[in-house]
């Protein structure tokens, strides 16, 4: 048997350098800070809708308006992003797949409900943010051609 055909098993090339095959290693502290930066975009949101829109408490968050919108949306964009990176799970594999068409269903799926369920809606962040329900939507599916990318 060549040489190089038994290299190729043992996931090295002729040179003795790593194959790229094996792909990197899992990242803890990536998908922690990409999880992270999802759940505070989420928690930003739920707290501004819940506590702070009167402005009679967290009067500096109700001072930012529907800023506080784009900070929670973009914290959840970012965390999805960064998921993408071929250190974490979604980065790489099948998970590159599911990334990418959960965040496009996810994008359309918001924008129907939306136009479906008009600005008269009773679901909180529908109603607050009107006409910038289809700036989230188009978002999500940015974020899902950072998928596409990495697609192989």
């Amino acid at each position: 048997m060549p040489d190089s055909s038994r290299n190729k098993t043992r996931g090295t090339t002729p040179k003795g350098l790593p194959s790229r095959d094996q792909g990197p290693g899992t990242s803890l502290a990536r998908v922690g800070i990409s999880a992270l930066l999802v759940a505070l975009g989420i928690a930003w949101i739920a707290v501004y809708i819940n506590v702070a829109q009167d402005g009679d408490k967290l009067s500096m968050m109700g001072d930012l308006g529907r800023w506080n919108f784009l900070i929670g949306f973009g914290l959840m964009f970012t965390g999805l992003a960064a998921a993408a990176h071929p250190s974490t799970p979604l980065g790489r594999g099948r998970g590159v797949v599911t990334g990418m068409l959960g965040c496009f269903i996810l994008g359309l799926i918001w924008i129907v409900v939306y136009y479906v369920a008009g600005s008269d809606t009773s679901i909180p962040v529908l109603r607050n943010l009107e006409q910038y329900n289809l700036v989230v939507g188009i978002g999500f599916m940015a974020v899902g051609f950072v998928y596409a990318t990495r697609w192989e």
